[in-house]
């Protein structure tokens, strides 16, 4: 690693003056994605503004008709929160399901939403929802925060502070996990709420997660897996790497939207 300062703020206002006055600084949330690219000098932070003393970043509760979740909130944490359990189990198992004991226990879903990894759980649980990304500037659409690979709608100094996620009647994730890392190779998550129909992608794209409007369409005739039988995506855009092709991930898209519709169906 390069040498770096390191502060811990108490209050967003204090990390969000740190970050102006580092413009180089970078936040340090969970830090399972930004360590690992500081100790391969892949990254040179002036500074680091750990969020993990601030107050008021962590929890999950239930504000009117949608689920609050706290920026700092473990992965662990979400997954096993009575609350979302009750209200909407779907979106607990997303992080349920994130890498080992080790990143549950670690990680969290700011962090997550920041660094925006093309193979990230949470970018498909938040687009397959309609969530809001809440920071301490602004309010921003699920739809119009991720927009490509490792890139978000987040400006300089901007720093997430909870996540809204609209709750879901019928909502559900499945994912092809990658072996060693758990990352997903492709994830599919679905939801119903009202006459709002998502289908949510992520692992998949080349851009990063994304929505499947055709799957959308059908289903708002019906919310059933045979609703989108026979269908598929093209190959076109997708990922390629060592372990899939891009027909394969394609292939798995449909197969994964089909099998999460099921799940959702039958609560």
């Amino acid at each position: 690693m390069y040498n770096f300062t390191f502060h811990r703020p108490t209050t967003v206002r204090q990390a969000a003056g740190l970050l102006a006055r580092n413009p180089e600084g970078k936040i340090l949330a969970g830090g399972h994605s930004l360590l690992p690219v500081m100790k391969q000098r892949l990254a040179q932070p002036s500074a680091l503004v750990d969020l993990s003393l601030v107050e008021g970043l962590t929890g999950v509760e239930v504000k009117g008709r949608s689920v609050v979740i706290g920026a700092m909130t473990r992965h662990a944490d979400v997954a096993k929160s009575p609350v979302l359990l009750e209200v909407m189990p779907g979106l607990a198992a997303v992080p349920g399901s994130v890498g080992d004991p080790q990143v549950r226990n670690r990680g969290t879903i700011g962090g997550s939403i920041a660094n925006n990894d093309p193979n990230a759980d949470y970018p498909a649980a938040c687009l397959g929802l309609g969530a809001t990304i809440i920071t301490n500037k602004r309010r921003i659409a699920a739809d119009d925060f991720f927009q490509g690979m490792y890139t978000t709608a987040l400006e300089d100094g901007e720093i997430i502070t909870k996540v809204s996620f609209p709750i879901a009647k019928k909502c559900a994730y499945e994912k092809f996990k990658h072996p060693a890392s758990g990352f997903a190779l492709v994830g599919v998550f679905v939801s119903k709420r009202g006459p709002d129909i998502r289908v949510a992608v992520t692992g998949a794209g080349a851009n990063g997660v994304f929505r499947v409007k055709s799957f959308e369409e059908a289903l708002k005739k019906r919310f059933s897996p045979k609703s989108i039988e026979g269908m598929s995506i093209p190959a076109t855009g997708m990922n390629v790497d060592i372990h899939a092709s891009a027909e394969y991930r394609a292939h798995l898209v449909a197969v994964l939207a089909r099998r999460a519709l099921a799940k959702a169906v039958a609560g």
